[in-house]
Parts: C-alpha cells; structure tokens; sequence
C-alpha cells in the first residue's frame, strides 16, 4: 500500500503505546546466547531516503486520521478515532500509528536493536527531519549496544541528543566479564562502563537493562556482585530487571542439555536479587517491569527506596515454604503481581487447584511446574 511503512519485530514494554521506526534491520552482532530475537536474520542499514519516505507515509496516515476525526463528528478527538482504527486496521502501519495517537502521539522508538550505529550524521539528519515532520513528539527511544556507544565521542552522543534522541535501551545483562564471556555477549565491563558513561554524560537518558540467573548455579554471586558494581559506576536512569528463560531455540539451550550451565530456581534468583540491589550504589530508578519476573514489586527510586526493595524482598523469603511456592506458581499463571496477593481466598483457592492439576505425578519438584508455566513467555527486552 501507498501508505505502508516498514515496522521491526520488537521493542521495549514501556514503548508500548510509541510509533514504531524502522533505522536498521536486525542486529548487527547478533551472537548473544541467551537471545533469540533475530537469530536467524542478517542486519542491513537501512538509507536515509527509505527512512524519510517511510516518515511521510506515516505522516499521510496520521492526516488520514485527523480526517476521519472530523469527518466521524469527533472534531479534534484524535484517540476516540483512533480507537476506530484499532478496531478494524486496514493494515499493520494503520494499526502502529492509531495505537500511536490512542496513546496520546508523543512517543516515538527507533528499531532495531541498535540505531545509533548509523553514521551520525545519518542518524541526526533522520532525528531532524522526524522533528520537522512532526513537532508534537516530545520523546524518541531506541535500543543500543554498549560497544558501539563507547565507541561513538561524546561529541557525537551530544549531537545526536540535540537532534532529538532522548532515551537510549541497552541490555547491559551482566557486569561479570565470565558470564559476558560465556554469553558470547560481545563487550567487556570496561565497555560496558565506557559506553554507559558516555551516554550519560552526553545528556541522553540510559536505560540498562539486567538478566537475572544469566550467571547459572556457578557464577550467581559474581554476576550480581559485578553487575551491581558497573551499574554503580554507570549511574544510569533507569535499571530495568529481566529473568533468564531458556528455551530450545536458544543457543545456550545445549548448555542446559549437556550440563554445564545449571539454571537457578526462582528461590536463587530471588536470593541473587538481594545481593544485586544490596550492591548498588547509584541514583537510579529501578524497574521492574517484565511478565517473566517474579518479585514486581521491587520497584523504586535508589538510593532513598533501597530498604523498601529490601523489605519486599524479605517479605517473600519468609514465607513459609507452601506459601512461597503457592506465590510462584501463582506469579507464573498469572494470577499473582505482588506478595500481599496471597491474601486474596479466592485466587490463592485457583492457585492451589492450580498446583493439584500440574503435580499430578508427572513431575519431580515444584520448579518443573515453573518451566512448564514459562513456556513460550519469553521477551527478553
């Protein structure tokens, strides 16, 4: 169609309502073992022509829109025709641009998995031609890779800032150099730290984003530990909290098979959770805003909330046994989002007919109840 433009795969839960970009094509290191987003597909740079052309259309769409406002007697009530929209898109572009404007039409993320390795020029020239088309946006997104922003001068990060870029979403995941290592991540700490730094420093507001159980039974205390350590040195605005889920398409899934990396249970990642948070010695705000995590409400701003997260924590391990795995069995259907839930009859009655139906002899433990509650929820970012 005349008015389609070219959409990514992914973006981050809290791009939800932004209109999606298209700068790059996949990823361009693509290795990771524990990510399975664009495995499979090769990354390609995408030209300033195609990306400026793909604004356009999104503009002719967006006055499309306003016309049908009017025409449908709700003046200049853009969410209430969006709303129809959404209800019957004539297609995927219509569908990202009225959830765009449903959400109020401010926001806006640039995929794939790493803008800013576009020549900055580039990458300036698309910022300034989104803001001459649409003035109204007043946030624009997109993920990173540590390593390419360490590489960038801070006089670049500036300049991209100036053109418009707010916010930066880089999956730090870990700040152990062995788990980077062994993930196949691609950069160090050093990097890790330098590329963090920069983006800070530069103005533009830096989301990192954590795995928790990426270091397995063996490296749990080293990942939290030096993971809080880089975040520290970081000082980022946001730390979002992700869990591991491995499933068979994953690279690090032999790992599993062959034994030599052991997952941890929900009861370890909540004990290596402490040991993060513990650690960390930042002013940051500290998200945890994922499906796959069980302990939601550690949530706040560091370092003033550090005790409350502490004491939410505190609040699940002493539990008594059957409570804790009624809570996480409870958190994996979905039943659950905070601890205080359990005091709710009616849904702890569901999470216990739950538990008879899944231990019905066919398993050996409560984690496998777990994995198989898991499956098929894994989004990484």
């Amino acid at each position: 169609m005349e008015d389609a433009f070219e959409l990514g795969p992914f973006r981050p839960p809290s791009e939800a309502f932004s209109l999606l970009l298209r700068l790059t094509r996949n990823c361009p290191w693509n290795r990771c073992r524990f990510c399975g987003m664009y495995k499979g597909q090769r990354f390609e740079l995408r030209s300033v022509e195609d990306i400026k052309q793909d604004i356009e259309a999104v503009r002719r769409i967006y006055d499309r829109i306003i016309e049908l406002a009017w025409s449908s007697g709700y003046g200049g009530r853009l969410k209430d025709a969006a709303r129809m929209i959404l209800n019957k898109p004539p297609d995927q572009s219509f569908y990202n641009v009225g959830l765009w404007l449903y959400g109020g039409g401010q926001n806006v993320f640039l995929q794939d998995a790493n803008s800013i390795i576009m020549r900055t020029h580039e990458l300036v020239e698309v910022l300034h031609f989104l803001k001459e088309t649409f003035p109204e946006v007043n946030r624009i997104t997109s993920y990173g890779r540590s390593k390419t922003a360490a590489k960038k001068t801070l006089e670049e990060l500036v300049e991209i800032r100036e053109a418009g870029l707010s916010r930066l979403h880089i999956g730090l995941e870990s700040g152990s150099d062995t788990v980077l290592k062994l993930m196949d991540k691609g950069v160090t700490a050093a990097e890790h730290i330098t590329g963090g730094r920069k983006v800070v420093e530069s103005g533009i507001s830096l989301s990192e984003y954590v795995l928790l159980g990426l270091g397995g039974r063996g490296l749990w205390r080293e990942h939290a530990i030096e993971t809080a350590r880089v975040l520290s040195a970081i000082n980022p605005s946001f730390i979002r909290i992700r869990t591991l889920s491995v499933h068979p398409a994953l690279p690090m899934y032999a790992d599993l098979e062959d034994g030599s990396f052991i997952l941890e249970n929900d009861e370890e990642m909540v004990e290596e959770l402490r040991l993060l948070v513990e650690n960390l010695d930042c002013d940051s705000n500290f998200v945890s805003d994922h499906i796959n995590n069980l302990l939601q409400g550690v949530e706040g701003k560091l370092p003033d909330d550090k005790e409350k997260m502490l004491a939410t924590i505190e609040q699940f391990q002493s539990l008594p046994l059957e409570e804790r795995h009624n809570f996480r069995i409870g958190r994996r259907a979905r039943i659950y989002l905070h601890v205080d839930d359990l005091n709710d009859a009616r849904k702890h009655q569901v999470v216990e007919q739950i538990i008879e139906k899944l231990g019905d002899g066919d398993h050996d433990g409560d984690q496998q109840m777990i994995d198989r509650l898991l499956e098929g929820y894994f989004v990484p970012l």
